[in-house]
């Protein structure tokens, strides 16, 4: 799955060691080839709802679409719909349909399969690199540098020795702590606990893939984007809310991705998410992905089911 470099320069980060792949390239999204354009992917984490990870799903289903152009094609579009829950307990196939390969343009369809039934079905779209007068980007927000923020699990240890902090949420914050996911993130301006009485569905973290991915390969880079894309973006449609609901279910529906610039994903990246609206027992969350010298690199978008119960209901649905 060879391509361009993606940047070395602009980014302020230094590679982490050669010798400290990173798991999410030697194992996560290192697919078995079964057949032409079937692929068999397993499982590295495994979230607490024992359902698997939306962003390995997308992760996986995109570097089989990726194994199946050619290496002058990258991908800038990503479509994708979660239609049954992933059971951990068994390996994903990937079936990639070449639904079009254009002069300029291809679109590839995957299905994820298990137990014989589809629980993910994506459209992956892929561009031979074409210049363009046509150039405008958003401004990165101005946040303190990854170096000057708090690792999540200093965050989480530090959250855990307030002794206001109810029981329900430390137990929650020992699972997460427990959790070996393979990136790393750095929350921007976390709230303390009396913030969180009020809090907007807004946040922003630093975020990385552990170890070391290299330069070689911006299709890779691509698919650990996908993978980090999931990792707590849903939630933060409950940011308003969490402080007067107990979440019974969540869970993503779809999945948008659009892929501007080059990137790092093994360095830092800032995301910035917000979730304009939710209801109906649903939540959409939008976001963008910043290299560090400020061009956006990425931007998603998702919506996802919601289920709250009122803290100190005893209802049992």
């Amino acid at each position: 799955m060879s391509s361009p470099r993606a940047p070395e320069d602009g980014q302020g980060d230094g590679d982490p060691p050669r010798d400290l792949r990173s798991v999410l390239v030697t194992s996560v999204l290192n697919l078995e080839l079964l057949d032409e354009d079937l692929f068999r992917g397993t499982h590295y984490w495994v979230p607490t709802t024992k359902r698997l990870f939306g962003g390995q799903i997308m992760g996986q289903a995109l570097v089989a679409a990726a194994k199946s152009v050619s290496e002058d094609v990258h991908v800038h579009s990503l479509h994708c719909y979660f239609v049954r829950r992933g059971d951990p307990k068994v390996p994903v196939l990937y079936q990639v349909e070449r639904t079009r390969t254009g002069a300029s343009f291809s679109v590839r369809s995957v299905k994820a399969v298990q137990h014989g039934k589809p629980i993910f079905i994506c459209q992956a779209s892929f561009q031979q690199a074409q210049p363009s007068p046509i150039q405008h980007q958003f401004s990165m927000p101005t946040v303190p540098p990854p170096e000057e923020v708090h690792g999540y699990k200093t965050l989480i240890d530090r959250y855990l020795r307030d002794p206001n902090l109810q029981e329900e949420y430390r137990v929650g914050l020992n699972q997460i702590a427990a959790q070996e996911v393979p990136i790393e993130i750095k929350l921007v301006n976390p709230p303390t606990l009396g913030q969180m009485q009020s809090m907007e569905p807004r946040q922003m973290f630093w975020v990385r893939a552990r170890g070391y991915i290299g330069e070689g390969d911006i299709k890779m880079h691509c698919c650990v984007a996908a993978y980090i894309s999931d990792y707590a973006f849903l939630g933060t449609a409950l940011l308003p809310h969490h402080c007067q609901h107990t979440v019974r279910f969540m869970v993503s529906l779809d999945h948008s991705m659009w892929f501007h610039a080059p990137f790092r994903a093994d360095h830092w990246m800032l995301y910035e998410c917000e979730s304009p609206w939710a209801g109906g027992s649903r939540g959409l969350v939008q976001g963008r992905l910043w290299r560090r010298d400020g061009v956006l690199a990425v931007t998603c978008a998702q919506e996802g089911v919601i289920r709250v119960t009122p803290q100190g209901s005893k209802s049992k649905l």
